[in-house]
C-alpha cells in the first residue's frame, strides 16, 4: 500500500511540473502610442498683444455756413471717394450775398478811380500854387481811403463766392460713411455738429500696448529692420492681416507701464474694422536650426517637463527636458533632445518607465486600438485567440461529473501507466489520500482536480475500463473484523 501511495504523489508531482514547463508564457501588452521625430525648425519669435483697430483717418463731417439743408447724396454706410458730393444747403441766400457783394465792389472801385483823379489835379494846382498843399494833402488822402474800401469790397467779394461754395458739401477723404446724424430739411449751422463722420478703411491703424519686458526687445528689433506685424480677430475664424510696425511712442505710460505702439495694415480685403479687438503678433527675431517637438509630447510631472522617448527596441523612458517658445503647433526644446529622436505625442497615459509599446500609424486613433497578450513576441492578436494549453498526453476532465466545481473531491487509487505516460483513475477503493493527477481523465463520479486546463464547454469521453473481480474469499483465513466508524 505504501508503495502504491508512493507511485501516486510521484506521479502527481511529474505532472504538475510538467504543466508548468509546458504552459506558454503571458507577457505584458503593448501600449499602443503615435510618435513623432525630433528635428530641426526655423522658428519665428513673437510678442503678442491685443490691439483695437483705428482708421487712418477719420472726419467729422459739418457745415460751414448756414442754410437749409435741401438734399442728402449718398447712403448711410456707403463707401464714398474724395471730392463726391454729400449734402446741398440751400445756397439763393448765400448767391445774394455775392451779388451784394460784387456791386459794393463796384461803387467803391468808382469812387476810388474818382478820387485818384481828383488828387491828381490837386497836387498840380497846389505845385502852380493855385490850392494850399493842405487841401492837396487832403485829396491825396480821400483817394487812398477809396483805394482801401475798394480792396475790402474784393475780400468781401470772395469770401461770399466761398460760403456760397460751401453750399455743396463734398466729401474730404475716401472711405465709409456711417449713420446720417442730421436729416435733410433741418436747418444747419456751423454750430449744429456733425453730419456724417467717414472712416477711412485702406489702410487703418491697430493701436496696442507693449509691454515694459518686451519694450526693449521691440525697440531694438525696430531699430534693425521693418518688423512685421499679424492681426486676426479674437475668434480666429478668418485669415490674418500682415502690417508693419509704423510707431512707438516717446514716453511709457506711468500707469500701465507699457509703451503704446501703432502698426499700419493695408487691408485690402477691409477685414479689420474701425473699433474691433483684435489679437496681434510682432515678429522681433527667426531662430535657425533649432530643435523643436509637437506640443503634444510635452508633459509636467513633480520634476518638471519632460516626454517620452522610444528606443530602438520599443521601450518607452522619460526624458527631462527644458522647453523654450512655442511656435504654432510646436514648442521649441532648448535642452535635454537631440535630432532623430522619438517622441510620443499620444498615448502617455498608458506608459510607465520601460513598459513596451507599439508604434500606430499617423492618424490611428490610440484609444480604440487594443494589441493581444502575445506582446513579448511582437505579435498583434485579441485576448479572445488567447488558450490555455493542456499538458501533451493528458486527457481532459469531463464536465459534469461529480467532481464539478464546489463538489467534494473522491480520492481513490491511482495507477501510473508507464507506457503512455498518461494517469488514469480507477472507481476501485484504494487507501486514502490517492488522488488523480492534475490534468488526467476521470471516470464518471470522480472529482476534478482544481488546474486541469480545459477550454469551457470541450469534453471527452472516460475510457471504458472494466472493473476488476472481487478475490474470492480465502477460507482459511478468517475475515477480519469490522472497523468502527
Amino acid at each position: 500500500m505504501n508503495s502504491r501511495i508512493l507511485s501516486t504523489l510521484v506521479a502527481v508531482l511529474a505532472a504538475a511540473t510538467s504543466c508548468k514547463s509546458g504552459a506558454p508564457g503571458r507577457g505584458r501588452p503593448r501600449a499602443p502610442v503615435r510618435v513623432a521625430v525630433v528635428g530641426p525648425i526655423d522658428a519665428p519669435i513673437y510678442v503678442q498683444a491685443s490691439g483695437i483697430v483705428e482708421p487712418a483717418h477719420s472726419v467729422a463731417v459739418t457745415a460751414q455756413v448756414s442754410g437749409t439743408l435741401l438734399e442728402v447724396r449718398f447712403a448711410e454706410g456707403d463707401f464714398v471717394q474724395k471730392g463726391q458730393i454729400l449734402f446741398q444747403i440751400d445756397p439763393r441766400p448765400l448767391q445774394n450775398a455775392v451779388a451784394q457783394g460784387r456791386a459794393a465792389l463796384a461803387r467803391d472801385e468808382a469812387q476810388a478811380a474818382a478820387a485818384a483823379r481828383d488828387d491828381m489835379r490837386y497836387k498840380k494846382l497846389a505845385d502852380m500854387g493855385y490850392v494850399s498843399r493842405s487841401q492837396s494833402d487832403q485829396m491825396h488822402a480821400a483817394a487812398l481811403a477809396q483805394a482801401a474800401t475798394a480792396t475790402a469790397d474784393r475780400a468781401a467779394l470772395r469770401t461770399a463766392q466761398v460760403d456760397m461754395g460751401f453750399a455743396t458739401i463734398r466729401a474730404p477723404i475716401a472711405g465709409r460713411t456711417g449713420s446720417l446724424l442730421i436729416k435733410a430739411g433741418n436747418n444747419v449751422s456751423p454750430s449744429s455738429g456733425a453730419l456724417v463722420v467717414i472712416n477711412q478703411l485702406t489702410p487703418v491703424l491697430v493701436r496696442f500696448p507693449v509691454l515694459s519686458q518686451d519694450f526693449p526687445a521691440v525697440r531694438q528689433a525696430m531699430a534693425a529692420q521693418r518688423l512685421h506685424v499679424s492681426a486676426m480677430a479674437e475668434d480666429s475664424t478668418q485669415a490674418t492681416d500682415e502690417g508693419v510696425l509704423s510707431f512707438l511712442d516717446n514716453a511709457v505710460d506711468s500707469l500701465t507701464g507699457t509703451v503704446t505702439g501703432k502698426a499700419t495694415f493695408d487691408n485690402p480685403g477691409r477685414r479689420l474694422w474701425p473699433g474691433e479687438l483684435v489679437l496681434l503678433r510682432v515678429q522681433v527675431k527667426l531662430l535657425h536650426n533649432v530643435l523643436a517637438v509637437p506640443n503634444e509630447a510635452l508633459q509636467m510631472g513633480q520634476q518638471g517637463p519632460y516626454v517620452f522617448l522610444v528606443d530602438r527596441t520599443s521601450k518607452a523612458r522619460m526624458q527631462s527636458v527644458t522647453p523654450g517658445a512655442q511656435v504654432g503647433d510646436s514648442t521649441i526644446i532648448a535642452q535635454g533632445l537631440t535630432a532623430g529622436e522619438r517622441v510620443v505625442i499620444d498615448g502617455q497615459s498608458r506608459l510607465s518607465p520601460g513598459a513596451q509599446v507599439a508604434v500606430l500609424a499617423p492618424g490611428t486613433d490610440t484609444g480604440t486600438a487594443r494589441l493581444g497578450r502575445n506582446a513579448a513576441s511582437g505579435v498583434q492578436g485579441t485576448e479572445a485567440g488567447d488558450v490555455n494549453a493542456v499538458r501533451p498526453g493528458a486527457a481532459a476532465a469531463t464536465p459534469g461529473g461529480s467532481g464539478g466545481p464546489g463538489s467534494p473531491t473522491t480520492f481513490g487509487a491511482g495507477t501510473l501507466n508507464g507506457a503512455n505516460g498518461a494517469n488514469t483513475a480507477t472507481r476501485a477503493g484504494g487507501a486514502p489520500g490517492a488522488g488523480t493527477t492534475p490534468g488526467a481523465a476521470t471516470t464518471p463520479g470522480a472529482a476534478n482536480t482544481p488546474g486541469a486546463g480545459t477550454p469551457p464547454g470541450a469534453t471527452t469521453p472516460a475510457p471504458n475500463v472494466p472493473a476488476p473481480a472481487a478475490p474470492a474469499p480465502n477460507p482459511a483465513t478468517p475475515p477480519s473484523p469490522a472497523r468502527r466508524p
